[in-house]
């Protein structure tokens, strides 16, 4: 049975039916003049325009579209491609499992919940039926277990975006299970994973997602220099990585990602006290070597009127205590667009009081654009 408000939310009654269609009319009202057409019930809306005008409403009143007939609901469920039920504050497992069958063409679904509501029996059946799932976000689903990694990975295998940050009850085993069969994850969230993230499962993504670009290993402080090594080696394409609060990883790490990840624009290290200036010169140093091939894809890249995006652009180093001014300053000189100036701050060193010298070439700018004047 679902809870009282998947059914109201699902179903609906008249009143709410009218009160939804005065809602998609006016946020429909433009689309509805432009195909000049005279709309006064929303029985009387054609299929092609039903789909304009609940892309332009909430998932909610989508929902309860999908109640109105047969004719909406196979349309609905036929062309919905994105879903999002944060907004669901109670029942929210019933109402996914009451929708998963309906929604089989789902690309995006997003469960992100303020309490854990998700239980793995609607993870099973989003894997049972949205087979074309791409990016999913189960983060702060406490009540999940390993039961659903494996789920997902025999469902979903075309996942290239998965959050299941703060997902504190899966293990190792589940995560390595899911990259097996997720081959084509490029986003991966783990923040706060702390018994999935381990090194055995990080040797795991690094043996099977070598598309990997973005992941959050924040605060998931069982990881050690091997298994950063481990993804170093096997993703090669990783633009963001996240290991604030990796309180074990060393100099060895960052100087395996900077021989090899040569795209890295952002790199968190907060609270990473092992950290040294090795590490630092390590950055820099493949900055420099790596220059030639950077200014090559950036030259390309501003000819198709795309931003440059090559080099380091953000590093988090707060409260890595054992850093110098120098080896800092090497890696802000290597990359221009690590900034330390007001309001750009992409180079963040709070907790650093030996690191207030550093400074980006802005400041260098501004002192030649407004040189003092002698009295």
């Amino acid at each position: 049975m679902m809870g009282r408000e998947a059914a109201r939310t699902t179903k609906g009654s008249p009143v709410e039916l009218n009160r939804s269609f005065q809602k998609m009319a006016m946020a429909g009202s433009g689309v509805m003049k432009m195909e000049g057409l005279a709309i006064t019930e929303w029985k009387d809306i054609p299929v092609e325009l039903l789909m304009r005008i609940l892309s332009l409403v909430d998932d909610r009143t989508v929902i309860m579209a999908s109640g109105v007939c047969s004719g909406w609901r196979d349309a609905i469920c036929f062309g919905l491609t994105h879903l999002c039920l944060s907004w669901c504050k109670n029942n929210m497992n019933n109402l996914v499992l009451s929708l998963a069958p309906k929604f089989t063409k789902l690309q995006t679904l997003i469960l992100r919940q303020d309490k854990p509501q998700l239980e793995d029996n609607s993870v099973k059946a989003i894997a049972n039926y949205c087979h074309e799932l791409q990016d999913l976000d189960l983060s702060k689903s406490f009540k999940l277990s390993d039961r659903s990694l494996y789920a997902l990975a025999d469902g979903c295998p075309n996942l290239m975006k998965l959050n299941i940050s703060g997902c504190t009850s899966f293990n190792e085993d589940g995560l390595a299970y899911l990259t097996s069969f997720c081959r084509k994850l490029k986003v991966l969230n783990l923040c706060g994973c702390v018994k999935a993230a381990s090194d055995n499962a990080l040797q795991a993504i690094g043996r099977n997602c070598n598309q990997l670009q973005s992941l959050n290993l924040g605060w998931c402080d069982n990881i050690s220099d091997s298994g950063v090594m481990s993804l170093a080696y096997g993703c090669p394409d990783l633009r963001t990585l996240d290991l604030c609060g990796c309180v074990l990883i060393t100099d060895e790490s960052v100087v395996a990602l900077a021989n090899r990840c040569v795209h890295l624009r952002s790199l968190g290290l907060y609270y990473c006290r092992n950290i040294t200036d090795r590490a630092m010169y390590s950055l820099a140093q493949s900055g420099v070597k790596n220059k030639p091939e950077m200014w090559k894809l950036s030259s390309v890249k501003r000819r198709k009127g795309k931003p440059d995006e090559e080099g380091l652009r953000s590093l988090n180093i707060s409260q890595c205590t054992a850093l110098t001014p120098s080896a800092v300053q090497a890696v802000c000189d290597t990359f221009p667009a690590l900034h330390t100036c007001s309001g750009r701050h992409s180079l963040v060193m709070s907790g650093c009081l030996n690191l207030t010298s550093v400074h980006c070439a802005c400041i260098f700018r501004s002192h030649h654009a407004f040189p003092h004047t002698a009295h």
